[in-house]
């Protein structure tokens, strides 16, 4: 009984043979990979009933014998009401709006709107993300303040959020007729708050600047990933690109720089949750996009998935008590409380404006914006916060960026290309 603390304590010490910062050694129930281990038992008190429920009723062709009040919900959760649709050219959105009778400069004005709602959004979701989870509150020149530990809890407060926005657009507005079963979308929540909760864990390990260019990396992972659940195919260039952005990656992290602080080195716990992250995202991207075989919007998407990252969410925090002692922390420090606020509107906005910029422009045109986003964001967090980055680094981060617009450039030839083929003949599905 007693080992197993003293052990899961030094095991951070252990994999990098760095020294850990003070704030992440208060407890041995603050190390990550027992918070991972917790957080996951919470979520299985939920989907393992969940899953037996679904076996119940399946086995009792509840579909065809059941009656009662009940009968509409269950159907809608465990059979739906639909039949799959022909999988959209997209894969995980619908085709965009053609612009009907619109002026160039009206043109313009969207596509500035789409990119300011974008970098606003984004930019300031990194930058609180960054101050949320890696400085302090209530310091003042006899108390240090105190760290705002539990990751789990900002993803709950992004994912009430979303859904609350979710539900008012899906009711406000015409949606087509839902078939899905409900039950699906709990595949892609648990893998959403999964690669969330790495995100923001991640953060006590490593810069920033770090985690931004492994998420630009994840092209890598999606690809494996299609190829596993989605049975894709990929053209040259992706291959191509795919090993330029590891290539600037690993440029970025084996570089160093003198006088480097504590919170910037790049620890092994920190990589972990880099690649956990990646592979739980690759996984609901791809999950989403089997998903989208059925009738449904991007927006009831958000919806569906958010439900259950609500119930996973809430249901872990309160097994463990951290829904009230979270509480209590927003209670104490009132800047944390409007931080965590402003973050979850960030996130909830961001959402609605990708679904907003692809269906007006395109995903070549989205992804472009990201892409800039990123780069802006890496230069934010070192002018706020003071990150450094050497020579290499930089040339790395070059490296990156130049093989992401020259897979959008290559992706957006293929598709021209792939208008002009013969009926017969169907293009090489991408990522």
């Amino acid at each position: 009984r007693f080992c197993l603390p003293l052990v899961l304590a030094s095991l951070p010490t252990m994999a990098t043979g760095e020294e850990i910062p003070p704030a992440l050694q208060d407890s041995w129930g603050d190390f990550w990979l027992f918070r991972f281990f917790v957080n996951a038992a919470g979520y299985a008190s939920i989907v393992v009933p969940g899953f037996l429920l679904i076996q119940y009723f399946k086995r009792r062709n509840y579909l065809e014998t059941g009656r009662g009040i009940c009968f509409p919900v269950i159907k809608s959760c465990v059979f739906g009401s639909e039949v799959k649709s022909v999988h959209q050219e997209d894969g995980s959105l619908p085709p965009r709006a053609e612009p009907t009778e619109s002026s160039t400069a009206r043109q313009v004005f969207k596509l500035l709107f789409c990119a300011a709602g974008l970098q606003a959004s984004y930019l300031t979701w990194g930058v609180l993300q960054e101050r949320v989870m890696t400085r302090t509150y209530g310091a003042t020149e006899m108390d240090p303040g105190e760290k705002f530990k539990d990751s789990q809890f900002l993803v709950f407060m992004n994912r009430i959020l979303a859904f609350t926005v979710a539900g008012l657009y899906c009711a406000l507005t015409k949606q087509p007729r839902h078939g899905a079963p409900m039950y699906k979308y709990s595949f892609a929540s648990l893998s959403n708050i999964l690669s969330s909760w790495c995100q923001y864990e991640a953060l006590k390990y490593i810069s920033f600047p770090t985690q931004v260019l492994a998420k630009a990396s994840k092209v890598i992972p999606v690809m494996m990933m299609g190829k596993l659940v989605s049975r894709k195919s990929y053209e040259y260039w992706e291959y191509l690109t795919a090993a330029l952005i590891s290539v600037g990656v690993s440029m970025f992290l084996l570089s160093s720089a003198p006088n480097r602080h504590v919170s910037t080195v790049t620890t092994f716990s920190g990589i972990v949750l880099l690649a956990g992250y990646i592979i739980f995202d690759s996984f609901t991207s791809n999950w989403q996009d089997a998903l989208f075989t059925y009738k449904m919007s991007p927006v009831q998407m958000m919806f569906g998935v958010n439900v259950f990252s609500c119930l996973f969410t809430v249901g872990s925090l309160l097994e463990q008590g951290a829904l009230l002692e979270s509480l209590r922390f927003m209670a104490r420090h009132s800047e944390f409380t409007a931080h965590a606020v402003l973050l979850s509107v960030c996130s909830a906005c961001g959402q609605l404006f990708i679904f907003y910029t692809i269906n007006q422009f395109g995903a070549a045109v989205f992804t472009i914006i990201m892409t800039l986003r990123q780069a802006f964001a890496i230069l934010l967090s070192c002018l706020i916060y003071g990150h450094t980055v050497t020579v290499v680094g930089g040339l790395g981060i070059a490296v990156v960026f130049m093989a992401l617009f020259l897979r959008v450039y290559a992706r957006s030839r293929m598709k021209k290309r792939s208008k002009k083929l013969p009926p017969g003949e169907t293009p090489v599905q991408k990522v």
